[in-house]
Order: structure tokens, then sequence, then C-alpha cells
């Protein structure tokens, strides 16, 4: 034998590499299949024959080779669990979903705004009742709306506002206010009186409360529906003056008041009124309670001496003051609507336009005037901490 060493079957070694070979040839000398045990395949083989020249050997690649592959494999399994990969998350869904929300609230925001400065799909429309709101105390000055106070300047603008709307036939003022100021309601009067004389009516609707100042804004208008609990009347004229000269002493403050006239420190907190000086303020708020006992008797077209004997500031419930001739008639907000519709002439369902009612910009972003609630606490403090005193009606 030569250098090259052939195998008991008549293999020989050269022919077929160690790195190749996992099982010897069969006997037979026929065709070998190596099976996989698991060691991976290679993509690669090649043709040989047997040592009868009859059969072909098919190369499964080495044992290291598939070893290799076999590691390799693994390691992959172990750093990708899930062979089936997923697909990617759409990313971009969270930041559409805000946009979306952010677009949403401006729109709301901006239908929020247009409803409250009266830009409706009705405006400019023919047959429509304009509704104004007056809730609080009334007084004059510019304060931002929704705080608890009515003030002539407001009041008087959407009156304003409503009669210049051609559309606008008739106007209902929506009352809820303990009253105020009697110059500040007399400043409403005014207004009122000139919308009537373009031939708009104008029709009251009570709610809760609407007494004193309230009740005098009410008086010339064309229609007064009350509810059957609604307090009103309350109709006069008060002058509060508060005397805190005692507390003064008591803390030890003392006062040197320079001054051109008697009278000039009157209703001052220093001291009381002298019995000139009382004098003096019942004759003030006397001229004061003849204007609203006139206003009252014009409006409701009652005898002044029957005015005089209701007008003794008592309050009367909304029953008690339609059977007395304050009120004409009983019902809700819509009740004065359609009855603003009547005497507007207006035929059918009435279009309504609210001038001021309450809505999310006014929350958000206050009154049109721009005021500021620190403005409005310095105007309020102004009424209710008169230094001469707090006339009411």
């Amino acid at each position: 034998m030569n250098d090259k060493n052939i195998d008991s079957e008549g293999t020989d070694s050269e022919d077929l590499s160690d790195d190749s070979i996992s099982q010897n040839s069969p006997p037979n000398g026929g065709k070998s299949f190596v099976p996989d045990k698991g060691y991976g395949t290679s993509d690669h083989s090649f043709t040989g024959s047997d040592p009868d020249g009859s059969g072909k050997i098919v190369d499964q690649g080495s044992p290291f080779e598939t070893f290799e592959n076999k590691e390799i494999g693994s390691k992959s399994l172990s750093m990708n669990p899930n062979p089936h990969p997923q697909k990617k998350k759409h990313r971009w869904m969270p930041y559409l979903l805000v946009v979306l929300a952010l677009v949403t609230i401006i729109l709301v925001s901006l239908a929020a705004i247009s409803s409250n400065l009266g830009v409706k799909g009705s405006l400019g429309s023919s047959d429509k009742v304009a509704v104004i709101y007056i809730q609080g105390t009334i007084f004059s000055g510019n304060v931002a709306n929704g705080l608890g106070y009515a003030t002539s300047e407001e009041i008087t603008e959407n009156i304003r506002k409503a009669a210049a709307d051609s559309g606008v036939k008739a106007i209902v003022l929506r009352i809820d206010s303990p009253g105020g100021s009697p110059a500040a309601a007399q400043e409403v009067v005014e207004e009122i009186k000139k919308v009537q004389a373009k031939g708009i009516p104008v029709v009251v609707s009570m709610g809760d409360l609407a007494t004193s100042a309230a009740y005098y804004i009410s008086a010339p208008t064309n229609y007064i529906i009350a509810n059957p609990s609604t307090n009103t009347g309350s109709i006069g004229v008060i002058w509060v003056f508060q005397n805190m000269s005692a507390s003064y002493k008591e803390a030890g403050v003392d006062y040197y008041v320079a001054k051109s006239g008697e009278m000039k420190d009157m209703g001052s907190t220093w001291r009381g009124l002298t019995n000139e000086e009382k004098e003096y303020a019942d004759s003030v708020v006397m001229e004061s309670y003849e204007k609203f006992v006139t206003e009252v008797s014009e409006g409701r077209k009652m005898p002044r001496s029957e005015v005089k004997v209701l007008a003794d500031g008592r309050i009367y419930t909304g029953t008690r003051a339609k059977e007395l001739g304050l009120v004409d008639g009983l019902g809700n907000l819509y009740d004065a609507i359609d009855k603003a519709a009547q005497l507007g002439r207006i035929s059918g369902e009435p279009k309504i336009e609210y001038m001021n009612k309450a809505s999310l910009s006014t929350l958000l972003l206050g009154s049109n005037s721009g005021g500021s609630n620190e403005t409005a606490e310095q105007f309020i403090s102004s009424f209710l901490e008169n230094p001469y005193g707090r006339l009411i009606s």
C-alpha cells in the first residue's frame, strides 16, 4: 500500500476530507445520504464517486462549521425572542390626538366668544327679541360683568346695541336685583324711554328679586311679568350713615378736620350728624323719593296718592304685586319673551338674541369692557364705602 490510506471499505481517506465525513460509506457501495444531526446544513455540496464509481457523496458541511452555525443561530434566537417582528406602532397617533384636542378647544372658544358678542346665525335677520340680563346690585361704573353687580353703563350699552339691530322688534329685561343707586336706575330708565320712542317695546321678566332701584327700572316698561314668589316693590329711598366715633375714641384715634363749611364732612364716620344735617339728609331722601314715586305713577298709570300708599318701603310677592297693579302678569322668562314678541308684532316663533348671557368667554376673559377684578373691587368699594353715606333705592 502506498502513503494513501484506504479503509476497510475501500474508501480513500484523502478523497473525503476528515471534516466532511460523519459516517462511513455503506458496505454495498451505493449512494451515501448523511442525515441531519441537528447541526445545521450547508448551502454548498459537491459530487464525488465512491470506490466503485457508482455513487455520489453529498457534502453536509464540516462538524465545526455546522456547530458554529448552530451557536450563531442560538444567539440570534436569544437576542430576538420573537422570531416574527411586530409592526412598528404608529408613533404619530398621540401627536394627532393632541392637535385634534387643541383644534376642538379653539373652535369651542371661538363659538363661545361669538355667542357672547351676539354673532349668531340670526344676527341681522328680522323678527328677534333681545334679552338683557340685569343681575346684582345696580350702580354706575365700569365693572367686569359676572361679579354680582350690574352697572348702568353695561345695561344702557346693551339696550343701545339691541335697538341698533334692525331685526330686534322687542326687548326683554331679565331682572334679578335687590336695587342700588337711584342715579344708575335713572340712567337706565332714560335709555328705556329712548328705545320706546323708536317703537320698540320693553318687557320685564322678574326673577327671585326685583326691588327698590330694580323696580324703579321696571316701572316705565311696557309690561311686567313676575313669578308668584318674586320679591318686588320696596319703593323708597334710604341714605345710610355710619358713626364710629366711639370706636375711634376707644382706640385713641383723634381727628382735626379743617373744612370750608359746616356740612362739608357730613356723613363722616368720625362723628354723628347734627340735627340740622339730619333734616337736610331727610330732604335729600324725600327729593329722590318723589322722583321715584313720579316714575312709578307715570309708568304704571296710577295716581300718585295711590302709589304713595304702596311706597312705604315694604316688599310684595309677585302675586300680591299683581293684585296691587305693580306688575301685569305672572310667568317666567319665556312668557315674557312671548309677550314681547306679541307687542313687537312678531308673527310665529320669535328668534332670541341674548345680549349679555353668561358664557365660557365671559368666565375666561371677563366682560368686553376689559375691567380687571381689582378695578371692579375699587368701584364696588367706592359705592359701598361712600364717605358721604349711601343713598339707595
